[in-house]
């Protein structure tokens, strides 16, 4: 039947249905951004070329890709750069000098916004989508010199809850040290404090291995991160309620053991899933529970970041 004889509610009806699932998957030593079929099936490289390639965020509706570049922490050459879905139009969106080591990324859609950690800068930083007004919402640095070498003082991880006002963000802490932490604070700053002396900084996690890529599910106040350092808590997928009253806090709980450095994670809440990868290179699947983990594509280079996207 011609289309145009299709009444137009089954045509829209139809056409939203229609949808592509992809994973974005960054590889630092290959310093470029694949994607893959959700099983790991047709790989194919968007964008090359990149400078330690670590954070990554989507936006589908605009069809665009955000991404960190880590570059080299003493040269202070750090970046983010946007392309389209498919890897044309790259563009800088915040260049060199601005940023330090740029790790996890994170978009507020809603109010047009960019979140992401900067490791050897010690701190956490916000930019319009555009990369114009960049600002600093935590600096834990306490005057230390940049790039700084106290590990327990790098950002690393981060992620938003828009609607109760808050991002999280992780301090992974020294190799091997279990100095690694997990905080909350406001996204508006309190009035007439800084963020080298906020005082809404809230300490959520406390002597974790080395907590890397943070995640959310809000609907069930669920917190899930990557841990890179040493079993039996380490080299895993973690989660732990968001809200809690009880202190201490509950241990989290270890979802995804045996991991070689795990770095990304990325969940499908509607498909009950979660995508993980590690710096050897492996990118695995596994429902949420930890359950039915499957090693999806693996010796890819050293893998970072991860996103999972519906593409009409």
């Amino acid at each position: 039947m011609p289309a145009s004889t299709v009444p137009k509610s089954k045509r829209v009806a139809s056409a939203a249905q229609t949808t592509i699932s992809r994973l974005f998957v960054l590889d630092l030593s290959g310093g470029r951004i694949f994607t893959v079929n959700p099983d790991g099936s047709n790989q194919k490289n968007i964008v090359t070329n990149c400078r330690l390639p670590d954070g990554v965020a989507l936006d589908v509706e605009a069809g665009h890709i955000y991404w960190t570049n880590m570059g080299v922490p003493y040269l202070n050459d750090g970046s983010i750069e946007r392309a389209d879905l498919d890897g044309k139009n790259r563009k800088v969106i915040v260049p060199e000098g601005r940023t330090f080591t740029p790790k996890q990324l994170h978009l507020d859609k809603k109010n047009g916004k960019l979140y992401w950690c900067d490791r050897e800068g010690m701190r956490v930083m916000r930019a319009n989508v555009d990369g114009s007004n960049i600002e600093t919402l935590v600096d834990t640095s306490a005057e230390d010199a940049r790039p700084g070498k106290d590990a327990k003082k790098w950002c690393v991880g981060i992620t938003v809850d828009v609607g109760r006002g808050h991002f999280y963000w992780t301090q992974k802490g020294p190799d091997k040290g279990n100095q690694g932490r997990i905080f909350r604070a406001n996204i508006e700053m309190p009035k007439g404090q800084t963020a080298s002396n906020r005082s809404d900084i809230e300490l959520l996690f406390d002597g974790l291995p080395e907590p890397i890529d943070l995640e959310l599910d809000l609907n069930s106040r669920v917190m899930y991160w990557t841990d890179r350092g040493d079993p039996p808590r380490g080299n895993s997928a973690n989660r732990a309620p968001m809200d809690s009253n009880l202190q201490p806090r509950p241990d989290p709980e270890v979802l995804v053991k045996h991991l070689m450095e795990g770095i990304g994670i990325a969940l499908d809440l509607k498909g009950n899933r979660m995508f993980l990868t590690d710096l050897a290179g492996s990118v695995y699947s596994a429902r949420l529970d930890g359950s039915d983990k499957k090693v999806l594509l693996f010796v890819q280079g050293n893998l970072a970041g991860i996103a999972y996207a519906e593409i009409p």
